[in-house]
């Protein structure tokens, strides 16, 4: 164990899991869009509320750290699958673990992607988690021209564009 701070980031599938998340010795952050996600009044808000009690802190990214994460989920092909809270937990990862041993709670696996590429820790709560990482590409069902970036309709033939995998390989160790 090293001396940093150990740091978890929780984003929303954590929280909407209703698996209860006990972590001794370590801090519990989260990001202001998380928490927007959840709409007051319901369990899953309870459990927010909860957590928050245990002493969940709320706090946001760098735009920097933001912009970068942006550009590598672009480069992995996740970005059309990350929301902008999701976007801002990795980014908020990046930004912690510089002085600090960050892991990522979530079972989102564009999230676990993304973080992979970056060599950024991370954990499931409920699901397995990915096995391998994963490179997307864009497919036109038509025609099949590839395309570098996620469109809806393919310029060429008007046919729908489907996400592909083009590269896997196995996971970083951590």
């Amino acid at each position: 164990m090293s001396d940093k701070n150990i740091i978890y980031i929780i984003d929303t599938s954590a929280i909407l899991s209703g698996k209860q998340i006990n972590i001794d010795n370590a801090r519990m952050i989260t990001t202001i869009r998380v928490s927007n996600e959840l709409k007051p009044g319901g369990k899953d808000y309870q459990n927010f509320l909860f957590l928050k009690e245990q002493g969940l802190d709320i706090q946001n990214p760098t735009q920097e750290s933001i912009e970068k994460i942006k550009s590598i989920s672009q480069d992995t092909g996740d970005i059309a699958r990350l929301s902008d809270a999701d976007v801002e937990v990795l980014a908020l990862c990046l930004d912690l673990n510089k002085d600090n041993d960050v892991i990522i709670l979530s079972d989102d696996y564009s999230i676990q992607n993304v973080a992979n590429s970056l060599g950024l820790k991370f954990e499931s709560i409920s699901q397995k988690g990915i096995k391998k990482s994963f490179k997307w590409s864009f497919r036109c069902t038509g025609c099949g021209k590839k395309f570098k970036d996620n469109i809806n309709i393919c310029p060429i033939c008007g046919s729908a564009i489907k996400n592909t995998i083009s590269k896997k390989k196995s996971l970083k160790k951590m």
